[in-house]
């Protein structure tokens, strides 16, 4: 993983570009934010706590000519945009672009500097709102609000739906009787559903 962030760091060193590979994937641009679901059990928790089908999210971002996505997973990294689809259920996706302004250059770079120090950071399994781990939406967002862009309100997990016995069983699992309702968190579908936002695939 080292030698795979060491590789990205040197990527970034000579820019990004807006050119498709020669595969058949739509062309994006840089800074685009895609969406899937997985068939994981936390997924599935994920879609019913928070009533969006998505459960995983990442930022796009081309090195070389070829699109890949960052993502926080474990540990936080990179993929190629062809296997972040292919991860997904049914290989489904959405990707969304900010609909009244574009990214600057100078912005841009601001959002890969930030990219590059999450890199190999542990992934938060319990969802805290703290920068020691990562989950995916957390990196989204936080990546977006270092350039001033604040795509949504974070919400405690009290306001969450965490009726459904999956999520409950999983709350137990990673909290214990210590439920940290009150701990800010956002969603992936809390991001896809921002004003700010428009859904380009």
């Amino acid at each position: 993983m080292r030698k795979l962030t060491l590789f990205i760091i040197l990527l970034f060193s000579f820019g990004s570009y807006s050119q498709s590979s020669t595969n058949k994937l739509p062309i994006f641009q840089d800074g685009d934010l895609i969406f899937q679901h997985s068939a994981s059990a936390q997924s599935t928790a994920v879609q019913q706590a928070t009533n969006s089908y998505y459960s995983h999210c990442g930022i796009i971002f081309y090195m070389e000519g070829k699109p890949y996505v960052f993502e926080a997973i474990e540990p936080v990294g990179v993929r190629s945009l062809e296997a972040w689809i292919a991860s997904g259920k049914d290989q489904k996706y959405a990707v969304y672009r900010l609909k009244d302004q574009s990214l600057t250059a100078s912005q841009l770079t601001a959002m890969k500097t930030y990219l590059k120090a999450q890199l190999d950071k542990h992934y938060d399994s319990g969802f805290n709102w703290s920068d020691k781990e990562m989950y995916c939406s957390e990196l989204v967002f936080k990546t977006y609000k270092c350039v001033g862009v604040e795509l949504c309100k974070p919400k405690a997990l009290r306001d969450f739906n965490l009726e459904s016995p999956q999520v409950r069983r999983i709350m137990q699992q990673r909290y214990g009787t210590s439920i940290p309702y009150d701990e800010p968190m956002v969603s992936p579908g809390q991001i896809a559903e921002s004003n700010l936002l428009f859904q380009v695939q």
